[in-house]
């Protein structure tokens, strides 16, 4: 057979034409792991799958690329949808991406997870940020689907527990694309011209999908913007949305919601009841403990005969400035016994009892007492004291041992 050459563009024309008649490659799902995951500026996502042995380039148009409800990352196992072509400037076949399945759970399932973990490293699920609610809110603004039967149960509880509360509708959808910037602006709507105390969005169960509307970013960052308090009411008690964490009070259903939103009055008039009865049987309690009182004080002596209570108190007086007395006269003769006692030793010890006896006591010129004739020398002047005077001597001899 003949060969026939070919240029460089007709034989990936033909390469192009002959993979784009191949049934199989027309609509095919790879399974792989992603890799070199980029995102440029015109909208499109570029990159690679690959597993253990090889590897497959991969383009998702911006029209295919908004319709993902999560953010795909490097290392994530994938299975992904599409067609394959060749791009006939390189010659390289790639596959065009039409949808990009996670594997082990669903794209929403894994959107919420990245939303879930992204909001809370911001601190949205922060229970410092969460407001008290208000014990008895004036006015109620539910934000929900007006054609829900949700609303109407809220309503007829609301209105069951505390009907002095007036509830505001705010009407949304809650499925579908419109349905997150709907609720986001009621949410703003009702904070910018404060036409409630207390905001409650939700609504009733279904599937993920359906509740989708609750686990958008817009919706929760609004409810954290919120200066009103927020109770958030979606599907069921199973049911967890994004909504459900940033809201200041989850529900576990639209009902519950109106149940936290209010008190009952019917037991709140019993509690009424129930203080007053109590408070008054403690007055009665009280008022008979004070009747009791009065009537032991009125037969209370002081009361009756306030004289004689005053002559008590004397005598009392009288009594105790005797004792008084007499503590110190009996103080005043042990001191005075022991002053004697001092007294009398003091003089025992005095030299000049010794004196008295018919000695003398001899001091040198400066006073300082004579104990010794060493103390002394011949021409010294000596100093004699007797009982009855002094005498000025002078020494001539000195003679030591026994005179």
């Amino acid at each position: 057979m003949e060969s026939r050459t070919l240029t460089v563009t007709e034989l990936n024309s033909y390469v192009k034409d002959l993979l784009a008649t191949d049934p199989l490659l027309m609509n095919i799902s790879v399974r792989g792991e992603l890799s070199n995951y980029k995102i440029y500026p015109s909208g499109h996502h570029y990159f690679t799958l690959k597993d253990q042995e090889s590897s497959l380039k991969c383009v998702m148009f911006r029209g295919s690329a908004s319709k993902l409800r999560y953010r795909p990352e490097n290392g994530m196992g994938v299975t992904a949808c599409g067609r394959v072509e060749v791009y006939l400037r390189d010659g390289a076949y790639q596959l065009i991406c039409t949808s990009l399945m996670p594997e082990g759970m669903g794209d929403l399932q894994v959107a919420f997870e990245q939303l879930k973990a992204k909001l809370s490293a911001e601190g949205l699920f922060d229970p410092a940020h969460k407001k008290p609610l208000p014990f008895l809110p004036r006015r109620i603004a539910i934000i929900t689907s007006s054609a829900g039967a949700a609303v109407h149960d809220m309503i007829r509880i609301l209105g069951r527990r505390w009907p002095m509360s007036k509830v505001i509708v705010l009407p949304v959808r809650v499925q579908g694309v419109e349905a997150p910037p709907e609720i986001a602006g009621a949410i703003r709507y009702a904070n910018e011209f404060e036409v409630a105390d207390l905001i409650i969005t939700g609504r009733g169960g279904g599937s993920l999908e359906d509740l989708w509307a609750f686990n958008d970013e817009r919706v929760a960052r609004a409810i954290y913007a919120s200066r009103i308090p927020v109770i958030s009411a979606v599907g069921h008690e199973p049911d967890a949305c994004i909504s459900d964490y940033v809201a200041d009070r989850r529900a576990s259903t639209p009902s519950n919601a109106a149940e936290i939103a209010v008190p009952d009055w019917h037991e709140m008039q019993e509690t009424l009841n129930s203080y007053g009865i109590r408070s008054r049987q403690a007055m009665e309690k009280s008022l008979h403990a004070a009747s009791q009182r009065l009537d032991a004080l009125r037969g209370k002596r002081v009361l009756t005969e306030p004289s004689a209570f005053l002559d008590s108190r004397r005598m009392d007086l009288d009594r105790m400035r005797d004792r008084l007395l007499s503590s110190g006269e009996r103080q005043l003769a042990v001191k005075r016994q022991r002053f004697v006692k001092l007294a009398a030793a003091l003089d025992a010890m005095s030299p000049l009892r010794v004196l008295s006896r018919g000695y003398a006591l001899a001091s040198d010129a400066e006073g300082r007492v004579l104990r010794s004739v060493r103390d002394l020398n011949p021409g010294d002047r000596v100093r004699v004291r007797f009982q009855d005077g002094l005498a000025d001597c002078r020494v001539e001899q000195i003679q030591e041992g026994e005179v």
